[in-house]
């Protein structure tokens, strides 16, 4: 492990109570996030531009946002159980999900050209068309608080299972495979597809960064304070690593497909730094729930 220095920007966005959570780069080249405490969606241009856009109800609770393949965003609503769309102008719509008090969370598009998602509550994944249309299916474990999901390289679904100590796959029609993961009381939580075309996922209970091959095979890495709450990771091709969020200790780590992990320091120690994202830019942007948005340069 080595502690490095970066470039860093801190870019005031709201106060505290908004809570800054995902943030993603959407098809217009600008950052996109979740204000998860306001009911807002708020977009962030490279250049410092800031619009904010309230959404109809502000106690909706959006949380994870990703780009649609319509040319839209889409971000889970996971306090009044919807799917939120955006378009890049601002115009806002949204769609329930059949099964009540689901509590919607990970989104990503998927390789049939439809949207998956978590249900947190109902030990279910949704999937969702571009018009709206909902299909669920339910996992065979119970209690397994669906979290993060992402596509895999084999064009399945690959979501985290924060209390069932799990990593699941779901295929386009709807299959399902559990594996169950070495530590216990892992509590996963962030997955990402790697630069490797693997699964890469974070354990926020055991403080370690979890590596899982399509055929199932896992290895895991302590991270140098188990204690630091290890939350998002995505992946960042042209550096190749896997970036991720220390959520209880203000930092951002890195890892290499070989394990190799290097940490920065963010300003405020207590920042509570959530999704990030690579911009346009080759910046690291970082959504911190004190009401900032970090851009960084490692």
């Amino acid at each position: 492990m080595s502690r490095r220095a970066a470039s860093i920007r801190q870019i005031p966005v709201s106060g505290p109570a908004s809570g800054p959570y995902a943030i993603t780069t959407g098809p217009d080249d600008a950052l996109w996030f979740t204000m998860v405490h306001t009911g807002e969606i708020a977009r962030l241009a490279t250049g410092g531009q800031l619009d904010r856009y309230q959404l109809d109800s502000a106690s909706c609770g959006p949380s994870v946002i990703t780009p649609g393949p319509d040319g839209a965003l889409w971000f889970t609503r996971n306090r009044d159980h919807r799917i939120g769309r955006i378009t890049v102008s601002g115009q806002t719509s949204s769609f329930p999900v059949p099964t009540p008090g689901s509590g919607p969370f990970g989104i990503t598009p998927a390789s049939d050209g439809a949207l998956w998602f978590t249900q947190m509550h109902t030990d279910q994944i949704g999937r969702i068309s571009t018009d709206g249309r909902v299909t669920e299916f339910r996992l065979p474990v119970s209690g397994a608080f669906p979290s993060a999901i992402t596509t895999g390289p084999d064009d399945a679904s690959w979501f985290t299972l924060n209390q069932a100590n799990a990593v699941g796959r779901i295929s386009v029609d709807g299959d399902v495979t559990i594996h169950p993961l070495p530590t216990a009381h892992a509590g996963p939580v962030g997955i990402t597809r790697g630069v490797d075309n693997a699964l890469w996922f974070v354990e926020i209970g055991a403080g370690q960064i979890g590596h899982i091959t399509t055929d199932g095979q896992i290895q895991e890495y302590p991270l140098p304070d188990r204690t630091c709450r290890p939350h998002a990771i995505i992946a960042d091709p042209a550096r190749g690593v896997c970036w991720f969020t220390e959520w209880g200790t203000g930092r951002i780590g890195s890892i290499t497909p070989g394990g190799h992990v290097a940490e920065y320091d963010l300003p405020d120690p207590s920042s509570e730094p959530h999704g990030l994202a690579v911009g346009r830019d080759d910046a690291l942007y970082v959504a911190l729930e004190i009401g900032e948005i970090t851009r960084m340069e490692p």
